[in-house]
């Protein structure tokens, strides 16, 4: 039974990603990958600008115990207004951060011995299984950051099929080597002479 499963038939095959469940009898995954991290920065940030306000609120609620009424004579947000305010920012906060580790989440792209595979998508899914020996060609495209931070956009290429680009993936030369690994083009190593 695994870890955390109270009912093992309900789970069977949870822990499992994409690229495991499709494997065909004698295929081996050697390699996978997923969106890079990076591509969290925008929902935690946007994240942060929603619940730090509603955190405010919240303590703004909590002090402010009664209505008040100003020289007009009209009231002011009571305490449960302001709670109700922070509580609906906290939720939406929560809710676009599990949304991009969900999105993040749900990008594979996996070398086995025999295929390329890949996986993007939540609730529509597109995929791209690419037997290795259809590889034309595998780009790879790295921005300055990019370079620092190791993600990249990959770009397949199938014999007379059209290129697929894949964005903001981790490793993307890592990727690339385990595809040439496979298909035996690896680049020729340079020897120094002395």
């Amino acid at each position: 039974m695994r870890r955390g499963c109270a009912y093992s038939i309900l789970c069977a095959g949870a822990d499992l990603s994409y690229a495991e469940k499709n494997l065909v009898a004698g295929e081996t995954l050697l390699y996978q990958t997923r969106h890079h991290w990076i591509v969290l920065l925008g929902p935690v940030l946007l994240s942060l600008l929603l619940e730090i306000p509603g955190i405010a609120f919240l303590v703004k609620s909590i002090v402010h115990k009664a209505p008040k009424h100003s020289a007009s004579g009209n009231a002011e947000l009571g305490a449960g207004g302001l709670a109700m305010i922070g509580l609906l920012l906290l939720v939406a906060g929560a809710a676009i951060l599990v949304y991009g580790l969900a999105k993040r989440n749900a990008t594979e792209m996996a070398v086995t011995n025999k295929r390329v595979l890949i996986k993007m998508g939540l609730a529509s899914r597109r995929t791209l299984d690419l037997m290795l020996s259809r590889v034309e060609s595998i780009a790879v495209e790295e921005t300055f950051l990019g370079r620092i931070f190791g993600y990249g956009s990959v770009i397949v290429r199938g014999t007379g099929g059209t290129p697929e680009a894949f964005f903001l993936i981790a490793h993307p030369q890592e990727f690339r080597r385990a595809v040439q690994e496979q298909t035996g083009q690896a680049p020729p190593t340079v020897s120094q002479s002395s």
